[in-house]
């Protein structure tokens, strides 16, 4: 049986880093190429910048390390408690918060230069309904001439025809070693995600931990009339600009 997204998060926020084979390397990564695609699109007009799926604030630090001013909120409280000690250990100012995605205006009841919502996060909204109201939600955190960007799989290059396994390669911490890998069990349009991590201290017996949630395999097609229907002009899609594809939005008025 699958997991509520909540308690995935919740489980995963102590190895999230792991995912990545240099996490602090990634926050400065992704933030130039997020930076260098902000420019391009709305040149020096934007600021602020609003992070509706933050996580452990991959993408909203390395934006404040930048000079942006940023805002970030994420559905678990695990992840948000993990990212506000992340921001601390860097001396860096990002206004974190625990908010649902498809409620972010009405939480955050202010607009911004730009929305943005990274790593796949969308794919969670199980149905084109809940995708709606988030990107409505986004339009309305959105200022005038304002945008917004967000960076999901492309699943029409994913064999959804059987199971799946996707691995991320070994990860060395602390005289540790990590092994994990992802599963992937499809249920058209659904499917569903068990995250192992296997912990090696060099003894006779690994410890192991599963995390499971399911995600929405929507195409990037959808995702873009989706936006369009939410209000956003200027849709478009971007390609080998960032580690997952782009698409970018403008709020016309």
């Amino acid at each position: 049986m699958m997991t509520h997204t909540n308690e995935f998060y919740a489980r995963l926020a102590p190895f999230y880093h792991l995912i990545y084979p240099d996490w602090e390397g990634s926050l400065a990564r992704q933030a130039a190429m997020l930076d260098s695609v902000i420019r391009e699109t709305w040149g020096e007009a934007i600021r602020s910048i609003l992070d509706v799926s933050c996580g452990i604030g991959t993408q909203a630090l390395g934006l404040a390390r930048l000079g942006y001013n940023v805002a970030a909120s994420d559905l678990s409280p695990e992840e948000i408690e993990r990212a506000r000690r992340e921001g601390a250990l860097r001396n860096l100012r990002v206004d974190f918060s625990v908010a649902d995605m498809r409620q972010a205006f009405n939480h955050h009841r202010r607009q911004f230069d730009l929305v943005i919502s990274c790593d796949n996060s969308i794919p969670h909204l199980l149905s084109d309904e809940d995708i709606l109201t988030a990107f409505r939600q986004f339009y309305q955190c959105a200022k005038p001439r304002g945008g917004c960007i967000i960076t999901v799989r492309d699943y029409e290059k994913e064999d959804f025809s059987k199971q799946q396994i996707k691995p991320y390669n070994i990860r060395e911490e602390k005289g540790i070693r990590w092994m994990i890998w992802q599963v992937w069990d499809p249920r058209t349009p659904l499917y569903d995600i068990s995250m192992y991590f296997i912990e090696d201290r060099g003894g006779t017996e690994c410890a192991s931990r599963v995390m499971r949630s399911t995600y929405y395999a929507v195409s990037i097609a959808r995702l873009m009339e989706l936006m369009n229907e939410a209000g956003f002009c200027e849709v478009r899609r971007l390609d080998n600009r960032f580690f997952q594809p782009m698409i970018i939005g403008t709020r016309d008025r």
